[in-house]
């Protein structure tokens, strides 16, 4: 059978699961649907042997978050949607098995992106938490700070250059940002991981500018998955980076939303390059699996 089929399968018997579980559940009841999913759902590498990484692109609306598990089972949290998005997000890492998050990055401060990390960090063990060097003084952030010190945790600088430790047989690199501004979008975490001959480029909220600076670096952008900058706004994902990065694979993190998100000018240019593309708003969360050498990808419909 071949990786497109095997992939719509997974797909389909999951949907087909979901329709069942949730037939039974009365409204407002999905904390009840989330335990059965701890306790029924088989584990996710499945089929791709138990040394995988995982890298689950979470429906969180019109924001972003990215959950990360490695080979040996360190975790690493990338954002955490909006505000409203707070214990939805709780309970997201509940059903994964997560009570510690190992890594965790906040790419910039705007909400959509920050929200839910005050919440997180409260409930949960934490271990290293990086930020870029740029402050806001909105509510969010200032709540997300408080929860910080609360933990007597200390905010490490993400910026271009930095290696961060996190699985002895997982790469992880801050492409950006390469200079200080006081744009919070071009100030954004860009995060590159490598496993093994797989690769995902993960660029928060990078706008052109920012992709400008990470290609005059020299950094090696390529990879194969890419997360689409900016929710897929026309401001970022320029046709000279696409061009370096040649992803096989982009994920949108989007919701409903009145920006236009995600452009028909990006649509394009992704299917221009051949690029396949998978959409929050239109499937739900999206799990890519590596086992190193190749992928598996599920979708939650």
């Amino acid at each position: 059978m071949s990786r497109q089929k095997t992939r719509w399968t997974v797909v389909c018997v999951f949907a087909l699961w979901l329709s069942v579980l949730l037939s039974g559940c009365a409204p407002g009841s999905w904390e009840e649907a989330v335990g059965r999913l701890t306790e029924n759902t088989p584990p996710a590498s499945e089929g791709m042997g138990d040394r995988s990484l995982r890298v689950i692109f979470l429906d969180v609306g019109q924001g972003a978050s990215q959950l990360l598990i490695s080979p040996s089972g360190h975790t690493m949290l990338i954002d955490a949607g909006n505000n409203d998005k707070e214990e939805e997000m709780v309970r997201y890492l509940q059903a994964y098995g997560v009570h510690r998050l190992d890594l965790v990055i906040g790419t910039h401060p705007d909400a959509d992106h920050i929200g839910g990390l005050d919440r997180v960090i409260d409930r949960l063990d934490i271990g290293e938490i990086y930020m870029p060097k740029i402050q806001s003084n909105t509510k969010t952030f200032e709540s997300l700070l408080n929860s910080i010190r609360s933990k007597g945790l200390k905010v490490k600088t993400a910026k271009a250059g930095v290696e961060l430790a996190w699985d002895e047989e997982v790469q992880v690199n801050l492409f950006a940002p390469v200079k200080a501004t006081d744009d919070n979008n071009n100030m954004s975490a860009v995060v590159k991981v490598t496993y093994g001959n797989t690769s995902f480029l993960l660029t928060g909220d990078a706008e052109s500018e920012s992709e400008r600076l990470m290609l005059d670096s020299g950094a090696n952008l390529r990879a194969d998955v890419l997360l689409v900058g900016h929710h897929g706004s026309k401001s970022s994902t320029t046709a000279k980076f696409l061009s370096a990065v040649k992803p096989k694979y982009a994920v949108i993190q989007v919701g409903d939303n009145s920006y236009g998100h995600p452009t028909k000018t990006i649509l394009d240019r992704l299917a221009k390059q051949q690029v396949q593309v998978y959409r929050n708003d239109l499937q739900g969360t999206v799990e890519i699996i590596s086992n190193g050498e190749g992928y598996h990808i599920t979708t939650e419909r």
